[in-house]
């Protein structure tokens, strides 16, 4: 009957001032026990002075649990923050208890009241020990009455037994709808190895096999150290990816919401966590310089990059913030986000870059002093379907925001390049690269400063690999990698942002920056590491399957074509590669030829691509029928100084 009634009454929370008034009658019976137990639990005392003192005590206690605030704590959450309240109060009361009675002494206010040191320290002793006990033991009556026979629905490891440790089992146990058990700590510190914690034993990560995982019913593991560095955690996860449990990650304390970890934000160790290389920190950035009071454009701003390179720009001192993307519903959420979190000095344009004439009512309107373009169509196998598309956004659209920057004589322009247009083997990659080239012929007109960015993959934007997996995995797979030794470049969405923002203010004009993005990574290997952090195994759980290269689809990425070098700049990761020397007059032509063109046959839009970019030859595609293998055009191109192919 008890049990129903607190069940079904548990959610309630005492009034502060019930607590208030419990804690008070505490105070009035620990003092009477102080007599007794000074007394040796005899009425060999004044038990008229008793009653006299009573008063004056609870009343000390009562103002000093006031000025604490020791009474306002949720008694079932009951910590240790509480119980420095409590001995505050205690402490505050028991010395104004000696003051009063020193005062009385010497001013004689109230006859004959004196109390007895030896009383005032046993009542505190007993106070605070009454206190302390009544609340723990309502916390772990009310926890074991709320849960009744209910066993936990998932028992968790902590790896990592130090402060981190502590809070979040302190969180786990804590959150009152989560039915979990923490069956122990596992920590590589030998000086902690089989101590407790709260009850709980530390263990050597030696333990961590299947046996135990399974003799103790695990389900998760959960990693609470701060100071890890990402090679130290791929390290770590590595040797549990391969046990039957979730894998999840504390975030850092600046991560931590109010400064108070919630359980809400222990999320799976995400592959983005084990970068085989650290996170790219940006040190003594000119960006805020470069920013200040400038009016910046940004181009397919609400795409994955391009709505990064918003959110970053916003933390800066600029004079206006011109926002351009065609997708509107992207426009929007984006819109919606940054107002949430407090900022306003920013203009969202739904509009098309190849539409000239309203590119040029904006460029009028704005005056931008920076523009940073991002607009781009992206995804290979679908530009290998739709060349006409691909020219039309990635060439003729840029085309028309780099004139009219030189136009409106735009101080600097920055354009996000892709690894893609290193030795172009598809149709996006090739635009991609003719782009860089008609940047390059504007860029000796030295009327607006240009700078170009080249990276690779960039993990979580839209349509790569990762979320592809992720949905793949979501409905059981199989994962579909095109081939078992295909590797990419990968960089967070942030540091690609970062890259962007840097190069912009470094760049001086006419440059390609690229980017030291570590070790290339093996597609297999990720979707491996994917299945494992999801908890499966492979290929028990979820297989994988080869498809096959996609038309134009390369086995390895590049940062630099055939015949280029690099220069360092100021930062060790991002550097300057020096391009080989192009037909600037020619060039342009050509280029203005292929945008006004109205090749809508696939193979036409193709043939004038390979002629512009001699480098780009098509693979696994029904575009190599177009590679040339004259040898009379051969003859001709080395004349003019362009590469040739023997295919």
């Amino acid at each position: 009957m008890i049990k129903e009634y607190f069940y079904r009454n548990g959610r309630h929370y005492a009034s502060k001032w019930t607590v208030l008034f419990i804690d008070l009658c505490i105070v009035a019976v620990s003092f009477i026990l102080a007599y007794f137990i000074r007394f040796n639990l005899s009425f060999n005392f004044d038990v008229q002075k008793l009653w006299a003192q009573l008063p004056i005590i609870v009343l000390l206690f009562g103002i000093s649990f006031l000025i604490s605030g020791s009474y306002k704590g949720v008694v079932r959450h009951t910590g240790m923050k509480d119980v420095y309240a409590i001995f505050n109060a205690v402490c505050l009361a028991s010395i104004g208890a000696i003051g009063v009675v020193l005062v009385n002494r010497f001013m004689n206010m109230v006859d004959g009241f004196t109390i007895p040191l030896s009383i005032i320290i046993i009542n505190s002793l007993l106070t605070f020990i009454s206190l302390t006990a009544a609340r723990y033991i309502f916390k772990i009556c009310y926890e074991s009455l709320m849960n009744r026979n209910e066993t936990p629905n998932k028992n968790i490891i902590i790896y990592g037994a130090g402060e981190s440790g502590i809070i979040t089992y302190n969180t786990l146990t804590n959150h009152s709808k989560m039915s979990s058990k923490v069956v122990g700590f596992v920590d590589n510190n030998l000086q902690k190895v089989g101590k407790q914690i709260n009850g709980v034993k530390v263990y050597d990560k030696s333990i961590l096999t299947e046996e135990f995982v399974k003799f103790n019913n695990i389900s998760e593991v959960i990693f609470s150290i701060q100071s890890i560095r990402p090679k130290q955690l791929r390290t770590l996860v590595n040797e549990i990816v391969d046990l039957p449990v979730k894998v999840k990650i504390v975030p850092p304390v600046e991560d931590w919401i109010n400064g108070e970890l919630k359980v809400s934000q222990i999320k799976r160790v995400q592959i983005e966590d084990l970068l085989d290389r650290p996170p790219i920190e940006i040190k003594n950035s000119k960006v805020m310089k470069d920013f200040e009071d400038k009016v910046i454009m940004v181009t397919g701003g609400a795409g994955s990059i391009g709505s990064e390179l918003v959110r970053q720009i916003c933390k800066y001192n600029y004079r206006s913030l011109i926002v351009i993307d065609q997708a509107e519903s992207a426009l929007y959420d984006l819109q919606q986000e940054l107002k949430q979190v407090g900022f306003f000095n920013f203009v969202p344009i739904v509009s098309d870059i190849r539409d000239k004439n309203k590119m040029r009512v904006l460029f009028e309107e704005h005056r931008p002093d920076r523009i940073f373009h991002a607009a781009a169509y992206k995804h290979v196998p679908l530009m290998e379907q739709n060349p006409y598309e691909a020219v039309k956004i990635n060439v003729a659209g840029t085309k028309t925001i780099v004139d009219l920057a030189v136009e409106y004589e735009v101080e600097k322009f920055v354009f996000v390049s892709t690894d893609k247009a290193v030795n172009p083997t598809n149709v996006m990659g090739a635009t991609k690269r003719i782009a860089e080239m008609y940047i390059s012929c504007r860029q000796q007109e030295e009327k607006t400063k240009f700078v170009t960015t080249r990276f690779g993959n960039v993990l979580g934007s839209n349509g790569s690999v990762i979320p592809l997996f992720r949905k793949q995995i979501e409905k059981g797979g199989p994962l579909t990698v095109t081939h078992k030794d295909i590797t990419r470049y990968f960089m967070t969405i942030p540091e690609a942002s970062q890259l962007v923002l840097e190069a912009g203010a470094m760049g001086k004009g006419g440059e390609i920056f690229i980017f030291d993005m570590g070790e290339s990574v093996k597609i297999m290997d990720l979707a491996k590491n994917m299945i494992r952090l999801s908890g499966l195994h492979y290929p028990d759980d979820i297989d994988i399957k080869i498809t096959g290269l996609r038309p134009g689809e390369k086995l390895y990425e590049e940062l630099l074509a055939n015949g280029e070098n690099t220069l360092p700049t100021y930062h060790d990761k991002i550097m300057i590669s020096k391009v080989r020397e192009i037909d600037y007059a020619k060039t342009r032509t050509m280029i203005d030829e292929l945008c006004i063109s109205n090749l809508f046959f696939k193979d036409n839009v193709v043939q004038l691509m390979k002629s512009i970019v001699p480098e780009y030859i098509s693979n696994n595609s029904d575009f190599c029928k177009l590679d040339r293998k004259n040898p009379e055009m051969d003859i001709k191109e080395s004349k003019l100084g362009l590469p040739q192919f023997n295919n």
